[in-house]
């Protein structure tokens, strides 16, 4: 549950920064020049590493549950199994 909030957190502020400079593209000139040096200087950092510790804690809590969903196992479930 929380890989699965801190992925959806991290891709939701992945967005906004893309609005961020797309916004800036928009608009042009001097502006766009300090709103994209506040992305990449100022926030992004901020982001990317609060975005890694949440994941890595997300999957160290899942794997000390006992949860192995991010692995494959090597027996597949076919479609027709199931209606037997």
């Amino acid at each position: 549950m929380i890989f699965g909030y801190s992925i959806m957190i991290t891709l939701f502020v992945g967005g906004l920064t893309f609005l961020g400079f797309i916004a800036a593209l928009v608009i042009g000139g001097n502006t766009a020049q300090l709103i994209c040096d506040v992305i990449y200087n100022r926030i992004l950092p901020v982001v990317i590493y609060i975005s890694t510790s949440t994941v890595l804690f997300g999957l160290l809590s899942m794997y000390l549950a006992g949860e192995m969903a991010l692995t494959s196992s090597g027996k597949k479930a076919s479609k027709s199994e199931g209606k037997r």
